[in-house]
């Protein structure tokens, strides 16, 4: 399951990837808009800043932009920044790998086994995604049928 910061961080990147991209734009309205709380909005923002995908401006026309085209943001690198390694099971995953305390053989692990396809397919769509795209899926969701 995708944690509730990950959650409101891609949807706090979509809003500033649809607004001008000279204008900074304040947390308390993408707070408003996306009906995210706040100060946690806030702390994910600084996160994302931290982490070089946005850049912030102070004072009264300050706020966050996108540091780069959202076609170059990608969104597993996004989600890992905010909630940390995306494997099911610590075995499965690339940067933080531990083996499970409980299995004698991670090549014959029934749960192994199972989760490796479904971790693998999920970094596949995660890892190919960049902001832009998510905008283009989500505006063409959102257009009219005819």
């Amino acid at each position: 399951m995708l944690p509730m910061k990950s959650r409101y961080g891609l949807k706090a990147l979509v809003f500033l990837a649809r607004a001008p991209t000279d204008a900074p734009v304040q947390a308390a309205a993408i707070a408003q808009a996306e009906g995210i709380p706040r100060k946690f909005l806030e702390a994910i923002l600084v996160e994302l800043k931290n982490g070089g995908v946005l850049a912030s401006k102070r004072g009264k026309a300050g706020g966050y932009v996108l540091r780069s085209p959202p076609a170059d943001v990608n969104l597993g690198d996004v989600i890992r920044m905010l909630s940390g390694p995306l494997a099911p099971l610590p075995c499965l995953s690339k940067t933080a790998y531990q083996r499970c305390q409980e299995c004698a053989d991670e090549r014959t692990c029934a749960v192994r086994t199972l989760l490796a396809d479904v971790h693998a397919e999920a970094l596949r769509i995660v890892d190919g995604t960049t902001l832009a795209d998510l905008v283009q899926r989500i505006d063409g969701a959102a257009a009219p049928r005819r």
